[in-house]
């Protein structure tokens, strides 16, 4: 039997060890501040959805020198007591009214800015339900069918968000495009495999290349009964995302 000692730890011992300096290092309070720029001449307004978007914000809180206002969008539980970003609470995985709220107002954050005004946009898993934002023609409902059946399917989380990235007036690089002329800076922290950003939350502030027949393929392969309204707009082409080189993203830089 071996003994466990420093040089030959027990194996559970290690793994153990290694998941925790894992779990630390991503924690926002440690990962976040080397990657803030300084305070801009105009506004700083924080945006932000995910399940690690609330612990975002308080770290950015803390590390801050200049003013800041906004608001971020996390998973019921997962409140910060942050006293100048307002967080507020929405369901997750399946959205509900609350994350539509809270991502009307959002948008409603960062339209109107100024290219003296800076967006910090704190995004992490899970923002794909709580950042909810019908696309045209669609509601809170449909959207609700979406994820209910995409869960269901046996899609990967890539493939799940290609679709819901389609059905979004935010996702896919929508919500970035409001922030113009404002610079725009994203932070994120990844919960999928690769850590490819258009991904993470279905990527409301990057871009995408992925197309409407894309996500028509995902939804055709897996065989997924989704509400007429869903699939007409896809059908349509006019629910295409944000895509590479397009210059109303050209002020936004991303660290992950």
């Amino acid at each position: 039997m071996t003994i466990p000692n420093a040089k030959n730890p027990d194996p559970r011992t290690l793994l153990r060890s290694l998941f925790d300096a894992a779990i630390a290092a991503a924690q926002p309070a440690l990962c976040l501040p080397p990657h803030l720029p300084p305070p801009p001449k105009g506004r700083t307004i924080v945006i932000g959805a995910g399940k690690a978007s609330a612990a975002m914000a308080l770290a950015l809180e803390a590390h801050w020198p200049g003013p800041l206002e906004g608001l971020v969008v996390t998973r019921y539980g997962y409140q910060q007591p942050c006293q100048r970003i307002e967080i507020v609470q929405a369901a997750h995985p399946v959205p509900d009214a609350a994350g539509l709220a809270a991502s009307q107002r959002i948008a409603a954050l960062v339209t109107g800015l100024t290219a003296d005004d800076l967006v910090i946009a704190l995004i992490s898993g899970g923002g794909s339900s709580l950042l909810v934002a019908p696309g045209e023609g669609l509601t809170l409902a449909d959207k609700q069918a979406v994820n209910t059946a995409l869960l269901a399917s046996g899609a990967t989380i890539s493939e799940m968000n290609c679709v819901r990235r389609h059905l979004s007036s935010l996702k896919g690089g929508r919500l970035g495009a409001l922030c113009q002329p404002a610079k725009l800076l994203t932070l994120l922290i990844s919960d999928v495999p690769g850590d490819a950003p258009m991904d993470i939350a279905s990527g409301p502030t990057v871009t995408d290349a992925t197309t409407c027949l894309d996500a028509l393929d995902i939804i055709r392969r897996y065989r997924i009964d989704l509400p007429a309204p869903v699939c007409a707009l896809l059908v349509s082409g006019a629910a295409e995302t944000v895509k590479p080189g397009d210059v109303r993203l050209s002020a936004s830089d991303l660290c992950a």
